[in-house]
């Protein structure tokens, strides 16, 4: 009878917790209309500054078309519920842009005219499941000027990257000029004649590829004046600049132009850098700095040294039928190397450098100082001579002693920053001088190596019909084209960091757990000691018997193995505790975390409503 009238007042208690949240429910939805309140940790459903800021300038309106498949998806959880909260993250797009965002969803189910444009956009659609059905899920973005940009596939494992693609779209389709990029080079990374082989040379890679996204202009390393419409410097191997460059350099990022800027304590692409022995490379090759900008924007940089890693060290060829060795001073830096918070550099898997520097932040430095790409643990300065006339790379393992400091050969600078110079120099307008940068601060990303633009470090060419057909085996023309592109986005793109997933660990459950299986351990590992022991003494009262018949137990043995058995027992039982203990922990966080759900958040939110409600109502009344 008691338990019959425990289950129905259980019953009822369910019934009117049921009853309570429909009631909270609706209240909530009709006193707090339009009011959101994100509780994630991380504020997954809450858009970045920058990116708030690209969604009220715009200046183009934009239309971005979601394409999902729901009935392919039904057995496919994982996609459902990233599509779900893609379609949420761009409802909070749309409700921020001032009306010049348009979300359409799409659901292209097969044989349908939605499906057909999906194909035609270039949509990559996946077979799913045993029936055929194709998967669709992409982002299409349209302007009214027949702009086009496209995500051809979201894929759940690069969702901490969502918010900077959606916005890297969003501000390409509502700015669809293209960028106008300078490029100054003291290396030969232009088409044009080798006099060493008497042959005509290609450009290096990775200048096609800025030729191909973005308005690339040759800059003479010769100018004493940079173009007035340049959104982004490109500078590499600067040596012997004139003072009126490098006054116009200095001037140009304080008035708040990017800078993406190679300098090498050993370019080996320079003078030597058409040989395939990396020895000869190595002892032609020049350096470069760029000071005294790189003072006053707080960097430090060493000419002299450059950085081995005995970690991140590559394997090279130094004869003919020898086998390969691993140099010090050629790294291939993976994904233990890279910033996992940056966009830039976070989904990246190799970044190969040759004899790189590395940039360090001086002491009292006002600017902000960001690694993008560093060396590992096991890494230590090595004077640039060493490798300059080094011909055997394994002399560097010698005396190598790692410092366990880790080496930044990639970094991002902003911030306040000064100028430079006192005053420009002569024959320079005096009445444009800036002494120092806006509010938003430089934009300046540093490469402590020129060696990792060259196409010996990260592509392979092959001829192909004629066809000239670059495969990359490296992530190098990838990490400068983000930065560039970011570079070039704003500074409120540029400030757009990766997400949290969505998914989220039981860390409070884990951690119960992995408690209780260190104790369990613990006890098991004393029953084992004890057992151990058992069978010592056991041991020992066996060899000392004199008895002819040793099969049979004495009294001693016995009371000892009863003992034994009985303890035995009794550890079993605390084992069981324990594993109940673990139970009955996890059990009673469910009822606390349903509690909360269930009763507590919808009674805070039917209060926030009703303060709300109130709010309003006076202030109505005291407009009358």
């Amino acid at each position: 009878m008691e338990q019959k009238n425990r289950s129905v007042f259980s019953a009822g208690i369910l019934a009117l917790l049921a009853i309570l949240f429909i009631t909270l429910t609706i209240l909530s939805s009709v006193f707090l209309k339009g009011v959101r309140v994100d509780l994630t940790e991380n504020g997954l459903y809450t858009l970045s500054d920058g990116t708030l800021n690209i969604l009220q300038n715009m200046d183009e309106p934009v239309t971005l078309y979601l394409y999902f498949s729901e009935d392919a998806s039904r057995d496919l959880p994982q996609f459902r519920a990233y599509a779900r909260w893609a379609g949420e993250t761009l409802e909070e797009f749309a409700d921020h842009s001032n009306g010049k965002l348009t979300l359409r969803r799409v659901n292209p189910v097969p044989f349908s005219p939605e499906e057909d444009e999906a194909a035609a956009f270039g949509l990559q659609g996946v077979p799913v499941g045993t029936a055929g059905e194709t998967l669709y899920f992409g982002v299409v973005g349209t302007n009214t000027l027949d702009g086009l940009q496209l995500m051809p596939f979201l894929q759940p494992e690069k969702e901490k990257f969502l918010e900077y693609d959606l916005a890297k779209m969003v501000s390409a389709l509502s700015h669809p000029e293209q960028k106008k990029v300078g490029l100054i080079s003291g290396l030969d990374m232009q088409a044009g004649f080798n006099p060493a082989t008497q042959t005509m040379r290609e450009a290096w890679v990775i200048h096609q590829q800025f030729s191909q996204l973005f308005d690339l202009q040759d800059i003479p390393a010769d100018t004493s004046e940079l173009p007035d419409d340049l959104e982004l410097l490109v500078l590499v191997h600067p040596t012997d600049l004139s003072d009126e460059l490098l006054y116009q350099i200095d001037q140009f990022v304080l008035r708040g132009g990017r800078l993406l800027a190679f300098i090498d304590p050993m370019a080996e692409a320079d003078m030597g850098g058409d040989s395939s022995d990396p020895m000869a490379r190595m002892q032609a090759a020049g350096s470069s700095t760029l000071e005294p900008l790189l003072t006053t924007w707080g960097v430090g940089f060493d000419p002299n040294r450059v950085v081995g890693d005995l970690a991140y060290a590559l394997q090279v060829s130094i004869a003919p039928g020898q086998a390969p060795v691993r140099h010090l001073g050629i790294l291939s830096v993976g994904a233990n190397g890279m910033n996992a918070t940056d966009v830039a550099s976070a989904d990246l898997q190799a970044v190969n450098f040759s004899s790189s520097g590395w940039l360090t932040p001086l002491e009292d430095a006002g600017t902000d100082f960001e690694v993008l790409v560093e060396s590992s643990e096991v890494a230590a300065p090595i004077d640039a001579m060493r490798l300059r006339f080094l011909s055997n790379p394994q002399d560097l393992n010698r005396d190598f002693q790692p410092t366990g400091d880790h080496y930044a050969l990639v970094a991002r600078i902003s911030g306040q920053a000064s100028s430079a110079f006192e005053t420009p120099p002569e024959g320079v307008p005096q009445g444009s001088h800036l002494e120092g940068s806006g509010d938003a601060g430089i934009n300046v990303v540093l490469f402590a190596d020129t060696d990792v633009l060259t196409d010996r470090m990260w592509v392979q060419k092959q001829n192909f019909l004629g066809q000239t057909i670059v495969n990359s085996f490296a992530d190098n023309g990838t990490l400068v084209a983000n930065l560039a592109d970011q570079l070039l986005g704003s500074s409120d793109l540029i400030g757009i960091r990766t997400r949290a997933n969505t998914s989220r660990p039981f860390d409070r459950v884990d951690a119960l757990r992995l408690a209780a299986e260190a104790q369990f351990r613990d006890t098991e590992e004393r029953l084992q000691a004890e057992l151990q022991e058992t069978e010592r003494k056991l041991a020992e009262m066996q060899s000392g018997r004199q008895d002819t018949e040793l099969m049979v137990l004495t009294e001693d043995q016995a009371d000892e193995i009863q003992r034994f058995v009985e303890r035995k027992m009794q550890i079993r039982s605390e084992l069981r505790q324990v594993q109940h203990n673990l139970s009955r922990d996890i059990e009673a966080l469910g009822m606390r975390l349903k509690f909360i759900n269930i009763v507590l958040v919808p009674v805070l939110v039917v209060i926030a409503a009703l303060v709300i409600s109130y709010r309003r109502r006076k202030r109505r009344e005291g407009q009358q």
